[in-house]
């Protein structure tokens, strides 16, 4: 069977194409060197238009031993244009790719052999020097506080053992040897933890194979908020329009698809837990240590020559922020616009840089509903556990990516004793502050419930304001043109640049700024003039 989707290496050909693909060629170290490099382009002031992915061809260790494997960092979402190039879509068709893919699922199908088992290590070959996960290059994501290599762009696939239903999520591994990994799976109502809490009733163990290096379709469904019992495959599947191509496992009762670089098989322990962590996670602290289940690898198979793929996390922004805000903010927007039915929602916007998306979201409205406004908030608030810890409703002329523009709205257009609202009893998600090392994976570090809140800020005019005082648009537009004439630099307009009227202005006001434009502003005086009153 062929296919038309593009596997990781495919994809980072296209990549460079478009010249959105740095080739690292000097020898770099995975240990200390790789992610700092990657990461100043998120604190160092580079623009998400600028941003790029890294291919690190000359791999070596803290100890100086050399990979034959290429690691690449910031392939998927390093930027926009990276995420739109995996999801060959341009961004303004990112919102309308998701809905058509989560409406249209496509089944993947089987096929006999696959790229991803042109290698297999097995038995005792993966405990030897050398073997299971010496040869695999794993950077150290936060190099001075992680405590080993962490997969990152690491997607685990499980089953329901109920109902067989595969599913694909995005956990950190910890590497505690050559054939043992652990996983942090986040918490309580993720899918890999319901499938390990109904094992652990079986008593058996969860079969698992960690995958890294997908086919970016796969990625991008896997790291997406889907209801429980979503195949994510199929979803891929949706995204490009065809059955990704799946394999059986070697050791493990699972399928994975048939492009994908590496595949570490094994099974995850229900029987017993041991510390993971700390790691540096993308709520912008250090997550820290917790008992977590771990994974016996069993196999590990991948392509004669793959490629090591790692996501750049922790404080946002940074690809694993840009990768879950593409498709997140479409996947709000379906809910408050067409499953709430809020047809007034015109956007969703997460608030990405060090909030991580999950804590601040604003909420673009037309014309709202004084109803709309407050169903719009306590729906994005309560849709998903964890997220939505600041929820600020806004109007059409406030830029929701511009937080300066939201701040104006909410000094100016609301008032606290009338317009906010704090929801008591919320779930405080993947944050700190921590209950300490002793948690189970039953607590997961998430405190009493009955502790978190949501604070819901309506920040919608209430009534007609005067224009916004900066010139009208047409004056903007003409000095922009002589700008550009003097040869100045570069303009990068923020809105709202021009002035507009939010409805207290009449005829009369109008009249007299067209006469001001036209250089007969003394009309205006000698009429103010007759409406002189004596001074008491």
């Amino acid at each position: 069977m062929t296919r038309g989707y593009k596997d990781l290496q495919e994809h980072l050909v296209v990549l460079e194409e478009k010249g959105l693909l740095v080739r690292v060629k000097r020898e770099m170290n995975k240990d200390t060197e790789i992610h700092p490099l990657v990461r100043w382009q998120y604190r160092g002031g580079i623009p998400d238009q600028e941003r790029k992915a890294f291919l690190f061809e000359n791999v070596i260790d803290a100890k100086g031993k050399k990979y034959s494997i290429p690691v690449a960092v910031g392939a998927l979402a390093g930027s926009s244009a990276i995420y739109c190039t995996g999801m060959n879509c341009n961004p303004e068709d990112v919102p309308g790719v998701w809905e058509k893919a989560t409406a249209n699922l496509i089944e993947p199908v089987m096929v006999e052999h696959g790229a991803s088992q042109e290698e297999i290590h097995m038995g005792d070959e993966l405990l030897k020097e050398g073997g299971g996960f010496d040869e695999l290059p794993i950077p150290i994501s936060t190099p001075g506080w992680d405590n080993a290599p962490y997969t990152t762009c690491s997607h685990w696939f499980t089953k329901d053992p109920e109902t067989g239903i595969l599913n694909v999520g995005n956990y950190r591994g910890q590497i505690k040897g050559r054939a043992k990994v652990g996983i942090f799976p986040c918490g309580l109502g993720q899918d890999v933890f319901v499938h390990w809490e109904k094992c652990k009733k079986l008593g058996k163990p969860l079969e698992a194979a960690l995958v890294i290096g997908a086919p970016p379709a796969v990625s991008y469904a896997a790291v997406q908020k889907l209801p429980y019992g979503v195949n994510e495959v199929a979803v891929a599947g949706g995204l490009v329009g065809e059955p990704i191509r799946m394999v059986k496992c070697k050791t493990v009762d699972l399928e994975v698809p048939a492009e994908a670089e590496v595949v570490i098989e094994g099974l995850i322990s229900t029987e017993y837990l041991e510390p993971e962590g700390p790691f540096g996670e993308s709520h912008g602290y250090m997550h820290p240590r917790q008992l977590n289940p771990f994974m016996e690898v069993t196999a590990i198979t991948h392509k004669k020559n793959p490629v090591l793929v790692s996501f750049i996390s922790q404080v946002t922004p940074s690809e694993s922020s840009v990768i879950k805000k593409l498709g997140y903010e479409p996947l709000f927007f379906d809910y408050l616009k067409n499953q709430l039915r809020i047809k007034s929602v015109t956007r969703v916007v997460m608030h990405e840089p060090l909030t991580n998306l999950r804590k601040l979201i604003v909420i673009q409205m037309n014309n709202p509903s004084e109803v709309d406004i407050w169903r719009a908030l306590h729906g994005t608030a309560t849709f998903h556990q964890g997220v939505g810890k600041i929820v600020v409703a806004v109007d059409q002329d406030i830029d929701p990516e511009n937080m300066d523009a939201v701040f104006w709205a909410m000094c100016y257009r609301m008032k606290p004793h009338q317009d906010i609202e704090v929801i008591r009893g919320m779930v405080k998600g993947h944050a700190p502050p921590f209950s300490g090392a002793s948690d189970s994976i039953d607590k997961a570090g998430y405190s009493d419930p009955a502790n978190e809140s949501s604070l819901l800020i309506n920040a919608v005019l209430k009534q007609p304001f005067p224009p916004i005082s900066l010139p009208k648009k047409e004056y903007m537009e003409n000095a922009k043109k002589i700008w550009e004439e003097l040869g100045l630099p570069e303009l990068k307009p923020a809105s709202p640049w021009y002035g507009y009227s939010l409805g207290q202005w009449d005829e009369e006001l109008e009249a007299e700024a067209d006469l001001a434009v036209r250089g007969e502003h003394y009309k205006t005086g000698d009429k103010l003039n007759a409406m002189q009153v004596k001074a008491e």
